[in-house]
């Protein structure tokens, strides 16, 4: 059991994988239904009674949070700072643990915030842990990607009721924001915002939308039904503004990898693993 198991958990998933050549599509995958009530830490300490996965003797972990980041030029990281600035960007999380992790393809550091019970429970019951925020596979594979053409690209992934919205200039960031969504039409606003406030041309720059689950792409890009015939998808509504607006199918990305036929994984999880 060499192998690093993943815990990916945000405020209403717990999802735990790990790459195993064994099962079927190389990985095995367990989602754990959280329980309503009571918190994160508590809902882990229930999932190792109960997850087969979680038991089957791993001693590394890599956790995967969900909480807010700030991200650092390299060149402007001073680490005795980092505690105070964060917390200005952000309240509530003030009893967090922060950590930080240099991001060098992207001349970055990320800093981001881990509830401190919840690390405890992990680094009880595994020897080596490490901790990553789910969106640092994701902004890897994206940068890899927008050096495909000459066009300029705005990307956009949707996860765990939030979009993250993000940009390159080479290997830097041109732009990094998430907002909450409620709705498509909250999406479609602040991803039309960025695309005006960054400069991005209607006709010939390009938009992608990436989807955590098959659930999610398939709604975006779903006909009109008769219940709701004047409703139209996420992808035709931006590309009324601009019109290179395209999805991002995980099949087709990872050239049909076992990884994509794993039913409720999440795109980003299938990066970690691909890269694991």
């Amino acid at each position: 059991m060499n192998n690093r198991l993943i815990i990916r958990i945000t405020k209403s998933s717990l999802l735990f994988a790990v790459a195993d050549p064994a099962e079927q599509n190389k990985v095995a995958f367990e989602p754990y239904i959280m329980k309503s009530g009571i918190s994160l830490a508590a809902n882990l300490r229930e999932a190792f009674r109960t997850s087969d996965l979680l038991n089957r003797g791993y001693q590394r972990a890599l956790l995967e949070v969900n909480t807010p980041t700030l991200l650092v030029p390299i060149q402007e990281f001073d680490e005795t700072s980092l505690g105070e600035l964060y917390h200005s960007s952000f309240s509530g999380y003030d009893n967090y643990a922060l950590m930080h992790q240099v991001l060098p393809n992207l001349n970055a550091v990320v800093a981001f915030a881990v509830n401190k019970d919840l690390r405890l429970v992990v680094e009880d019951h595994f020897t080596d842990v490490r901790f990553q925020h789910v969106m640092q596979p994701v902004w890897s594979h994206m940068l890899n990607r927008s050096f495909t053409g000459t066009r300029r690209k705005l990307y956009a992934y949707f996860h765990d009721k939030f979009v993250d919205v993000f940009s390159f200039d080479k290997n830097r960031f041109r732009f990094s924001n998430r907002f909450e969504m409620s709705s498509v039409n909250d999406a479609v606003y602040h991803i039309l915002h960025v695309w005006k406030t960054i400069g991005m041309d209607a006709q010939s720059d390009e938009l992608y939308l990436c989807f955590a689950t098959q659930q999610q792409l398939n709604e975006a890009t779903a006909a009109p039904t008769t219940d709701a015939p004047n409703t139209l998808p996420i992808v035709e509504l931006l590309r009324r503004y601009a019109s290179k607006t395209y999805t991002i199918n995980p099949p087709a990305e990872f050239n049909r990898a076992p990884v994509t036929q794993v039913k409720g994984i999440t795109f980003d999880l299938m990066v970690q693993l691909r890269n694991s």
